[in-house]
């Protein structure tokens, strides 16, 4: 590990520095950089940044300053590694190593795991508004008993994709993401992007609209700043897995438009209008490929979605956040998959008032602590949301959901507590959630979005957590260290204590112990 950390450092001060100051960026996604983010936008909001939407483009955080964040990280403007290509100084190349090491003991199947990966991070910016960035990955996982048994049928790793090999053994798989930006010459305006990533809508550690989740798709996208609107619209091409048994011969296409309206009616205050459509490329009758008339910009989805004869899977939703004091954040979510308000009033239990929502809030310098950060968030969504009566078109990519990783049919509850000073942190992160599962008795409860909503168990009566009720609790501690914030260099000592029990009497407990050595810049996640 030293000699590893060696190299890395080498690396670090050896390559030449230079100016970057390009606006057609894409910023992480990454809750480690996030927290910056958080702490800059809320003690300092103004009217020109959009926190929900993520990726961030860099011409909209051009103002962030890093003294603000009262704790090293990753800088908002980070030009380490950086050098300049040709004679003109805002040409420039970045090049960002990428290894991840983790050993761990899984308590429950009482055997060592280890999981590395390597790659490359690389940015090519030209006359500060086109950049190029690449992001190559490959490596071998071994996953503790509750992730292995997620991902072991389909063998799909969530943030990667197709894997291969077996939990003995473990998971190895390679992937990559990257994209073509830019943002025409003395305008700020317009931004228009060709690449392969995921995005992000929602100031939550979820989202019940669009998440990060799934693997990476390839998109094209055009983002819009008029004042104090932000419009992104994107088209994404995707795969269903659902009958492909693990042969990628056997995956068929689907296909999204997705649009988000962002206004900043004050500096403290921010609303979201958010609408999608997934189709698939094929049926039993002709192959469609991609829908031409989902590709006017400006229309809402389920005018045009009837218009050309096609009952496509469509979803709304809203997003709102405020901020009080220079360092409350208050934000909600809601996606309505189908809205019947004869059917919501009559509280029966409609299986189609397919619903999702969301409500938390984030206290930064929390109680006059500089470094503090506190979250709390619920989010709950009715059985069935995100289904369709075609699988091949339900709110999923690659085997994942798109939204929550939980699907479906639960409540959930999350704390998060995060303690950075200097270059430390310690963090602790809860979950407790109440699901409802399929059984032998219940075939589709409405928690499983891979199955198809035609096959549901009855018209009425149906409530969140409906079916087999498990419930899980999950309690992650965690300490880190920031070796080298300009490469997000980083080790990390923590513990995962993961229980679920459901009414049946069955009962699981999964303690994993792991120490890390991490420069990646994608979120993992461990609770789903």
């Amino acid at each position: 590990m030293k000699q590893i950390a060696t190299v890395f450092l080498l690396f670090y001060y050896l390559i030449a520095q230079s100016q970057d100051k390009g606006i057609a960026k894409n910023a992480f996604i990454n809750q480690n950089l996030q927290l910056a983010f958080d702490f800059w936008n809320i003690t300092k909001p103004n009217t020109k940044f959009h926190s929900a939407f993520r990726p961030y483009i860099s011409s909209s955080y051009s103002e962030a300053i890093d003294s603000i964040v009262p704790f090293k990280f990753y800088s908002f403007n980070n030009s380490y590694l950086i050098k300049s290509v040709g004679k003109k100084k805002n040409n420039n190349l970045q090049l960002l190593p990428i290894l991840d090491l983790e050993f761990g003991y899984d308590r429950l199947k009482s055997k060592a795991l280890i999981s590395s990966l390597g790659g490359l991070n690389l940015k090519l910016n030209l006359k500060n508004n086109f950049s190029i960035a690449l992001t190559i990955i490959g490596g071998n996982r071994q996953l503790p008993f509750f992730l292995d048994t997620v991902i072991a049928n389909q063998k799909i790793i969530p943030e990667f994709g197709q894997a291969y090999g077996n939990s003995k053994n473990g998971y190895s798989f390679f992937d990559y993401m990257g994209y073509i930006s830019y943002t025409p010459k003395n305008s700020r305006v317009f931004n228009f992007q060709l690449g392969r990533d995921k995005h992000f809508i929602g100031d939550g550690y979820r989202s019940v609209l669009l998440s990060d989740y799934a693997a990476a798709y390839p998109y094209l996208r055009i983002n819009t700043n008029v004042w104090r609107f932000q419009y992104n619209v994107w088209y994404t091409w995707m795969y269903d897995v659902s009958q492909a048994k693990g042969i990628k011969n056997n995956y068929t296409n689907k296909f999204g438009a997705f649009h988000y309206l962002s206004y900043n009616i004050i500096k403290e205050l921010n609303i979201g209008l958010f609408e999608n459509i997934i189709w698939r490329g094929s049926d039993t009758n002709q192959v469609r490929t991609f829908e031409v008339n989902y590709l006017n910009p400006i229309i809402f989805f389920r005018p045009q979605e009837f218009a050309v004869g096609s009952p496509d899977n469509s979803l709304m939703g809203l997003n709102i956040n405020a901020t009080l004091f220079k360092k409350l954040k208050i934000y909600a979510q809601l996606g309505l998959d189908e809205f019947y308000l004869k059917e919501i009033k009559a509280n029966r239990g409609w299986w189609g008032n397919k619903q999702a929502w969301q409500v938390g809030t984030k206290y930064v310098n929390a109680f006059g602590i500089k470094g503090l950060k506190i979250q709390a968030e619920y989010n709950e969504v009715r059985p069935y949301t995100y289904t369709h009566g075609l699988v091949s078109q339900n709110y999923a990519h690659y085997g994942m959901p798109l939204a929550h990783p939980f699907g479906a049919n639960f409540k959930e509850f999350i704390g998060i507590v995060n303690y950075r000073k200097n270059k430390c942190e310690l963090s602790w992160q809860g979950q407790y959630v109440i699901l409802g599962k399929d059984s032998s008795t219940t075939s589709n409860v409405g928690q499983n979005i891979f199955l198809s909503y035609v096959t549901r168990n009855s018209e009425y009566g149906n409530f969140t957590s409906q079916g087999l009720k498990s419930i899980v609790i999950q309690n992650q501690f965690q300490i880190s260290y920031l070796m080298a914030p300009k490469l997000n260099m980083r080790f990390e000592l923590g513990l995962i204590y993961r229980s679920e029990k459901n009414i049946s009497g069955d009962k699981l407990k999964s303690p994993f112990l792991f120490l890390a050595f991490k420069s990646s810049f994608w979120n993992s996640y461990r609770d789903f």
